[in-house]
């Protein structure tokens, strides 16, 4: 028997698991777990659906002495993560006896990535794995094709900028139109560039997989997705993933692939949060522009302070606000098929924290965020998220664009300032912000 703990988890009371669950399992799948519901989202923004999530957990985790609690779910062994040390752990344990790959997840990702590496049995998982790393390059700062992704983002935020600085105003449908071609072409080239209907066919199928084994499978919408995904991958295109891909091989490709472009889809939203919170923070955003000095739209750069602020937007307002694992075999946790669940906004807005609602990009700079285990905006240990260097590349790339001779205004939405604590939910579908020169 593995042993990850050196004593049992508590068992959590009936009213103590009603809790949990009505403030925090629902709340977060109400907002989308594959695929975020706009009006969802805007509910919980309205009512701030985290903090009372933050508040519940932090009660149990002094009430039970940061001890891990197991839920009370009929038919199930749920348990629910209270401390740091034990988050670190957890993550640790991948792929056993903590596996990535929970009930959960199968059922949802299997709407349009059935042999996705984050849902493969262990015997498959370690050359999908393998596969995944040498497109993605986790690890380097600057991917082997930063030079073509740079001048991509430079053109595709020139588009964005020309048509913002026409409306007076930068709205979060503008903005994800731009990052969704910025996105085809990094994956699949310039001929995918103006393929919405690829992308809306995967929101379709995103959407189903909210329901996860609740709605059935859409066979072939499926099947629409996959072989429109396959054409542009067949084209291997110069300066695009799909031409690493080609390089590499593998017959899962199209599975691997749409779970990055889902990935995306989340990067997009942590990059517009992001200038928002830059255009609120005068002082972080004279930083960011010192860093712009001599910047250079057509080369790719480190940009490590924008990295750092795109960092801290994960913190403060997580994509994967559950990361689940499996257990694999018998363990202190409880029998083997134990959900453990690791709710990433308690740890990452913990009160206990100085900096819990402030915008702080400094951590990511100074070890203070690394000397915290439990603060793990890509996931954490062999599971960890392999595209997070590409997508802070991206990210941060896109803001030094839309920031090199811009100003921006908060127009609408809560407010983020640096004298009040930041909300704890933020609905980045209905963000609007005025664009000023300079």
């Amino acid at each position: 028997m593995t042993s990850t703990h050196v004593t049992r988890p508590r068992t959590a009371s009936v009213a103590e698991t009603l809790r949990v669950a009505l403030e925090v399992a629902l709340p977060t799948l109400a907002g989308g777990v594959i695929k975020r519901r706009p009006a969802a989202l805007a509910l919980a923004g309205k009512v701030q659906a985290d903090r009372p999530a933050v508040r519940l957990l932090r009660r149990l985790r002094d009430r039970h002495g940061g001890q891990p609690l197991k839920l009370r779910v009929p038919g199930r062994s749920v348990e629910l993560v209270l401390s740091g040390e034990d988050a670190a752990a957890v993550l640790a344990g991948a792929p056993t006896p903590f596996s990535p790959s929970t009930v959960e997840k199968r059922a949802a990702l299997a709407h349009f990535q059935p042999h996705g590496v984050l849902i493969s049995a262990p015997a498959d998982r370690p050359a999908r794995r393998r596969f995944t790393e040498a497109v993605l390059e986790p690890g380097r700062p600057l991917h082997e094709l930063a030079a073509p992704f740079a001048r991509a983002t430079a053109e595709e935020a020139a588009v964005l900028l020309s048509e913002a600085t026409h409306d007076g105003e930068l709205t979060w449908d503008a903005f994800n139109v731009a990052w969704w071609r910025l996105v085809r072409r990094v994956v699949l080239g310039s001929g995918a560039r103006d393929d919405a209907t690829l992308t809306d066919l995967l929101e379709r199928l995103r959407l189903d997989a909210n329901w996860a084994y609740l709605h059935p499978r859409r066979k072939r919408l499926h099947e629409q997705f996959r072989q429109r995904l396959t054409t542009h991958l067949g084209r291997a295109e110069p300066g695009s993933l799909a031409a690493v891909i080609a390089e590499f091989g593998a017959d899962t490709a199209p599975d691997q692939v749409a779970h990055w472009l889902f990935a995306f889809d989340a990067a997009g939203m942590v990059t517009y949060r992001t200038l928002a919170l830059l255009a609120a923070h005068p002082a972080a955003l004279e930083r960011a522009r010192a860093e712009l000095a001599g910047f250079d739209p057509a080369s790719p750069d480190r940009l490590s302070y924008l990295r750092a602020c795109v960092l801290e937007a994960v913190r403060l307002w997580p994509t994967t606000p559950m990361i689940l694992r499996e257990t694999t075999e018998q363990t202190s946790w409880g029998p083997a098929g134990t959900t453990v669940l690791i709710f990433a906004p308690f740890f990452h807005r913990d009160p206990d924290l100085p900096y819990a609602d402030r915008f702080e990009p400094d951590i990511w700079l100074d070890g203070r965020a690394e000397r915290n285990p439990a603060l793990v905006p890509f996931s954490a240990g062999p599971a960890v998220c392999p595209g997070r260097d590409l997508v802070q590349f991206c990210a941060s790339t896109m803001l030094a664009n839309l920031l090199r001779g811009h100003r921006y205004e908060q127009a609408s939405g809560p407010v983020l300032s640096p004298d009040r604590p930041l909300p704890a939910t933020l609905d980045n579908f209905h963000l609007k912000l005025t664009l000023l020169p300079g």
